[in-house]
C-alpha cells in the first residue's frame, strides 16, 4: 500500500513539473494554435458625424415632404461614404442671364465647429435658365474645418444616382467629398456633374 501511494505521489509530482516547464517554455510561434477569431464588427461611428436618421429628419423638414426616395438616397450615400461630419441646406437656381450656370446659397451645419453661411457656383447641363430653382441638401465628408469648404469640387465619374424624385452626385477635392441631393426632375441631377465652387460671399463668377 505504501509503495502504491508513493508511486502515485511520484506521478503527480512529475505531472506538475511538466506543466510548470511547459508554462515557462512555451512552444515556438510556428507551433502555437491559431488564436480564436473574433467576430467582425463595423467601424465605429464618427463622434462628429451625422447618422442617417438625423439626415433624413433634417431633409424631411427642409424639403417639406416625407419621401421614401430621400431616405433611399441618403442611405445610398451613407453606405458608400459613411457618416458625414457636415451637411448643407440651401437653395439654388439657374442664372437669370447666363444659361448653363447654377448659383446657390445655404448654411453648412456641423456637430462641433458651428454653422457657416456658404455660397456656390458652377456649370450645369443646360435647361437651368431663368428663375428655375430647387432646394438642395449636400452631405459633406471628411471636412477638416468649416473654412475648408471654400474651394472648387469636381465631379466623381459614375456617382450619379436617382430615385423617387431625388438625385445625387458626388464631388471631391483634397480628400473631402460633397454629395449634393436635389429634388425635382431628372435634369437637376446633372447640374453638378461639372464642378461647384464654394465661396464665403456671393459672386457671379463661377471660375
Amino acid at each position: 500500500m505504501r509503495i502504491s501511494r508513493l508511486f502515485a505521489l511520484v506521478l503527480v509530482a512529475a505531472g506538475l513539473n511538466a506543466f510548470e516547464a511547459a508554462a515557462q517554455n512555451p512552444p515556438p510561434p510556428g507551433t502555437q494554435p491559431p488564436p480564436t477569431a473574433l467576430p467582425s464588427q463595423p467601424p465605429p461611428a464618427r463622434k462628429d458625424g451625422f447618422a442617417p436618421d438625423e439626415l433624413v429628419n433634417a431633409g424631411h423638414t427642409f424639403f417639406g415632404t416625407v419621401s421614401r426616395g430621400l431616405a433611399t438616397v441618403i442611405e445610398k450615400a451613407t453606405s458608400q461614404w459613411g457618416q458625414p461630419n457636415g451637411y448643407i441646406l440651401g437653395q439654388e437656381g439657374g442664372g437669370a442671364f447666363v444659361a448653363g450656370l447654377r448659383y446657390g446659397e445655404g448654411t453648412l451645419f456641423t456637430r462641433n465647429a458651428g454653422d457657416l453661411r456658404v455660397y456656390w457656383q458652377g456649370p450645369s447641363l443646360g435647361f437651368d435658365v431663368g428663375g428655375e430653382g430647387a432646394r438642395t441638401m449636400m452631405l459633406v465628408y471628411d471636412l477638416p474645418s468649416t473654412e475648408a469648404i471654400y474651394q472648387r469640387f469636381g465631379g466623381i465619374d459614375g456617382s450619379a444616382y436617382f430615385i423617387g424624385g431625388f438625385g445625387m452626385t458626388a464631388l471631391t477635392a483634397n480628400n473631402i467629398v460633397v454629395v449634393p441631393i436635389r429634388s425635382g426632375v431628372g435634369f437637376r441631377l446633372g447640374a453638378s456633374i461639372g464642378y461647384l465652387k464654394f465661396t464665403p460671399k456671393p459672386t457671379w463668377n463661377p471660375l
